[in-house]
């Protein structure tokens, strides 16, 4: 397991309390896991994603990742239609362990109100929770 001081948190991204990260990419977002959260997971074997075109309403469960100790889900950060799903997670699922902001993206959502970022963490709040402080 990472220190807190070793895990790679992006200043740019928006982070959610269930650890996926999300960056605006133009009128879309991209949708992944944090570095804590595949740290914490361990070694990923699989991940079930939804197929473009699916609906999503902020705080669904849109897949999961599954490692050697655990599955965990995956919640939406932000409502809207999927219109891009990482097809190398299904031969590769440790890219989400290898590089969980670039090559381990999950998904590509086109949002259906981009206010909804405003709710979500930044690093500084983000790293305060993932220690034990309160996000807020």
């Amino acid at each position: 397991m990472k220190e807190i001081n070793e895990l790679d948190v992006p200043d740019n991204l928006y982070y959610t309390e269930d650890h996926e990260w999300v960056r605006v990419k133009g009128e879309n977002v991209t949708i992944g896991v944090s570095d804590y959260a595949q740290d914490q997971l361990g070694d990923i074997v699989f991940v079930e994603m939804p197929a473009s075109g699916d609906q999503f309403k902020k705080g669904d469960e849109f897949g999961t990742v599954e490692s050697v100790k655990a599955v965990a889900e995956l919640y939406m950060p932000i409502g809207g239609e999927v219109i891009q799903v990482n097809q190398a997670l299904e031969d590769a699922p440790e890219l989400l362990n290898q590089s969980p902001y670039a090559e381990g993206w999950i998904i590509e959502v086109k949002p259906e109100d981009a206010s909804q970022l405003e709710s979500m963490l930044n690093k500084e709040a983000y790293l305060k929770m993932v220690q034990g402080g309160t996000a807020g």
